[in-house]
């Protein structure tokens, strides 16, 4: 562990310098997976996975594998793909984490089929773009050569593709996600990974769901890309060279329960209680043991017409050890997040904001995404309007 932080710190101490805090600490923990020991089984390992997609879902606290039933279901439980009422359905979702340093994207599209199914295939990358490779900053010589300063990027990569069929009240579904992370020109690492997921129709008022997240666990096999000349560099300053290793995310189970209540003709609100368990050792957790930790969430969604909806959710309960010589114990946080939709017959935008005010350790940040439903009848109509304009001329 020494001689990791030794090699991340010295490679990143000449630009540092020019980063702030946050940036300098996101590349290091992108960069550490390299330098971990392959006996190791990383408890935290693919954690963008973790953040959430899609300003709906987020905006509510991540309480939304029950409540999911658009092409963002790829992510929050692919059994949700079954409920699309359009023939096509395409998202988008763009975010900046650590004030515009990291860059959050995510493509999808959702095809219907016969039978309430669904199939659908997405990509998301979160990536720090920009980083400068000061490995040949000084000459042989011990003269300063900025001249030598060239660019690369850290980013991670999931290619999903999902499923959903409904049987009756129950709605089963499930991914298939490659995993792909990259550290420029010196390592790259390859993983598989499958979800389940399953909704059930208790009335007309509540549904229950539950999520198993890389239910096979999910192996990423890292291999070195380093050329002779960036690890003479990196000897050349004491540091030892990293070796090919392996990560293994392991299993976690999401359940929730959704209640829809309306409230006259136009209105109604829609409220999840999900609980995320997790295998991987105790965490700072409200509810935590060495058999599971148990993470409670809770969201909540106005809607108005079907038109402009108001969101809020609650979760990422933590107890923080309370650092200050006069004072001793613990310390609970949490972290609010709301948001926002407007949708307009074919096109849906959603804002969530998270971490109201920077309550808990997690990044805030500002949240867009956008979701187009299509059908054939649009198509058609949009085909009898040409045809005709062009008759007309």
């Amino acid at each position: 562990m020494k001689s990791s932080m030794k090699i991340t710190s010295q490679y990143l101490k000449p630009y540092a310098m020019k980063l702030s805090k946050s940036r300098a600490l996101i590349i290091a923990t992108l960069l550490f997976p390299l330098f971990s020991n392959a006996q190791d089984i990383p408890v935290f390992s693919n954690e963008f996975l973790s953040i959430g997609l899609g300003a709906r879902g987020q905006g509510m606290g991540g309480s939304f594998i029950a409540t999911t039933d658009d092409v963002y279901s790829l992510y929050w439980n692919p059994a949700g793909l079954s409920e699309i009422q359009e023939d096509m359905q395409i998202g988008y979702k763009h975010a900046e984490y650590f004030a515009g340093i990291a860059n959050y994207d995510f493509g999808g599209i959702a095809i219907k089929g016969k039978d309430s199914s669904a199939l659908a295939f997405g990509v998301i990358r979160f990536g720090v773009d920009d980083i400068a490779n000061t490995l040949y900053l000084i000459e042989p010589d011990g003269t300063v050569n900025f001249d030598n300063i060239t660019q690369f990027s850290i980013a991670d990569y999931a290619f999903f593709g999902s499923y959903g069929k409904q049987l009756g009240r129950l709605s089963l579904g499930g991914s298939a996600k490659v995993i792909h992370r990259r550290v420029g020109p010196f390592a790259n690492a390859w993983g598989f990974g499958l979800d389940f997921g399953a909704k059930y129709q208790v009335s007309s008022r509540v549904k229950v769901a539950a999520m198993a997240r890389d239910v096979t666990s999910t192996f990423n096999a890292w291999s070195i890309t380093m050329s002779e000349e960036d690890k003479e560099a990196l000897q050349s300053t004491g540091n030892e060279l990293p070796e090919n290793s392996i990560e293994i995310t392991l299993p976690k189970l999401l359940l929730g329960v959704n209640y829809y209540q309306p409230l006259g003709t136009d209105m109604f609100l829609r409220s999840e209680l999900g609980f995320d368990l997790f295998f991987d050792g105790q965490r700072n957790s409200l509810i935590s043991s060495e058999i599971a930790t148990i993470e409670p969430h809770l969201g909540v969604e106005f809607g108005f017409k079907n038109i402009f909806f108001l969101r809020g959710g609650i979760g990422n309960f933590q107890q923080e050890e309370i650092f200050d010589p006069r004072q001793s114990g613990q310390v609970t946080t949490f972290q609010p997040n709301i948001g926002a939709g407007l949708k307009l017959k074919y096109v849906s935008v959603d804002y969530a904001y998270t971490d109201i005010g920077n309550a808990s350790g997690a990044p805030y940040s500002h949240l867009i995404s956008l979701r187009f439903d299509l059908s054939k009848e649009l198509f058609s109509s949009n085909l009898r309007k040409s045809e005709v304009e062009e008759s007309a001329e």
